[in-house]
């Protein structure tokens, strides 16, 4: 008897033992893809930040297109994020099932299907600068000063997504520090050919806004040549084909579509916040903008798992390790609730001190104390959602996806409607059951079965 109690503890211990082992190394992988990419994620909104800040400097007209000019290509390039997603997902499978090459032709097809893309949208979209420009009713003055901007501006639409996809390639190939490295470098580059080009360099005179999107562009363009260059270097040393092949870009295409629908159900959602805070005034939809801008930022965090969640889970799945996808997806999941209650926790401790630091008007700082604490009581339910966001685009699942955002936003528009008119914190607290619990919902129940675990490259 006492031998048999013996035993049975002895394999206990060695069964909790092999558990810690499996979780120190779940981590360091979730980790290793993960810090990188979160700094990444910081870095990137530094090229609006640079040009904000150099540009505020020649004054409000030209600060206020520059804000047009950005939410124009904002819209565009995150209509096109699927270009990472959709190729870190790809190459990831092609990683893990141990054909490097293959994985490579993939990443190589979503470069050319990025290069053609650019192409499209820079030939349609130039010449329609003014149009475009002209639905925001903005002042003679501020609309020349953004279509000068955007004009520059939109001939960098090729070098960002193929930045985008260069990203994605890399990402799968499991490989977040690279994209780092060359945001840091292309950031730092921005500003000073904003500086010098703005204001000008001893003799030579600046350009104005001019010179901004100028400056951008170059550092864009290095950026984008920075990377593409590591893709084809390691694509030639696996052998792999740099030739453009119509079915791969097709395909590529195709499993984009998806991921496309899903972004698009993501910005309606914040153009039904949007709209529903405007109904209620200029203090309130002040205040929904700060909000908002504090919850983006704090994404970067739960999105930098998210990103190492797409291509761990690609890789494991190539590999066709069942029991391993399911032992990683539900470490990643333990990691997003626990991010997403940190996040909340400081958001909620914060959130008497971070109005100040947008603005002085008391209106909109009463606003925003209740705004930001149901937004930090959401953060759990973000955090979840932006890990199993990320597994299931990893699992090449975007098809689920785009229907499960729709019908979470078929939920929320109606309540966001009903409950507008009874004040801010009642929209986000609808937004934060209705949509971020739609979509947890939605994601925790398809995460649950196996469907999504389709194997193999």
């Amino acid at each position: 008897m006492v031998t048999a109690r013996e035993d049975r503890r002895r394999a206990r211990a060695t069964a909790r033992s092999v558990r810690r082992d499996r979780h120190r190394t779940q981590d360091r992988d979730i980790f290793r893809l993960a810090v990188p990419a979160f700094l990444a994620l910081v870095a990137e909104p530094m090229f609006l930040l640079a040009d904000s800040a150099v540009v505020g400097h020649l004054g409000t007209p030209e600060l206020a297109a520059l804000g047009i000019a950005s939410a124009v290509l904002g819209t565009l390039i995150s209509l096109c994020i699927f270009l990472a997603y959709g190729t870190t997902a790809s190459v990831a499978r092609q990683v893990g099932a141990g054909n490097s090459r293959a994985a490579l032709t993939q990443g190589v097809d979503g470069l050319w299907l990025a290069t053609l893309i650019g192409v499209l949208l820079t030939a349609v979209v130039v010449p329609l600068t003014g149009s475009i420009v002209d639905l925001f009713g903005s002042s003679p003055q501020v609309e020349e000063f953004a279509v000068t901007y955007l004009r520059i501006a939109l001939l960098g639409v090729v070098p960002l997504l193929l930045m985008l996809a260069a990203t994605g390639v890399l990402r799968g190939m499991q490989d977040t520090r690279t994209p780092l490295v060359v945001a840091v470098v292309g950031n730092l580059a921005n500003i000073v050919l904003n500086v010098g080009l703005v204001y000008g360099v001893g003799p030579v005179d600046g350009l104005g806004i001019a010179g901004s999107a100028i400056g951008t562009l170059l550092a864009q363009l290095g950026s984008a040549v920075a990377l593409v260059w590591v893709v084809v270097r390691g694509a030639r040393r696996e052998s792999a084909s740099l030739r453009p092949d119509v079915p791969g870009i097709r395909q590529a295409g195709r499993a984009g579509v998806p991921l496309v629908m899903r972004t698009l159900m993501l910005r309606a959602s914040l153009l039904v916040m949007t709209y529903a805070a405007a109904r209620l005034g200029e203090d309130d939809l002040a205040t929904m903008q700060l909000a908002l801008t504090i919850w983006t930022f704090l994404a970067f965090t739960l999105d930098a798992v998210a990103i190492a969640a797409q291509a761990i889970t690609g890789r494991y799945l190539g590999a066709a390790d069942l029991e391993g996808t399911r032992a990683v997806t539900g470490r990643m999941e333990q990691w997003g609730w626990l991010s997403g209650v940190v996040t909340g926790v400081v958001l909620a401790v914060l959130s008497p001190l971070l109005g100040p630091l947008f603005t002085s008007d008391p209106a909109v700082l009463d606003l925003l104390v209740p705004v930001l604490l149901v937004a930090a009581a959401a953060q759990p339910l973000a955090g979840i959602v932006f890990v199993l966001d990320g597994v299931l685009i990893g699992a090449g699942d975007g098809v689920y996806l785009a229907w499960a955002q729709l019908v979470t936003l078929l939920l929320f528009a109606p309540v966001a409607w009903l409950v507008g008119d009874s004040g801010l914190t009642w929209l986000w607290a609808a937004f934060a059951v209705c949509f971020m619990g739609g979509r947890a919902a939605t994601l925790l129940l398809r995460a649950r079965g196996d469907r999504w675990m389709r194997l193999g490259a």
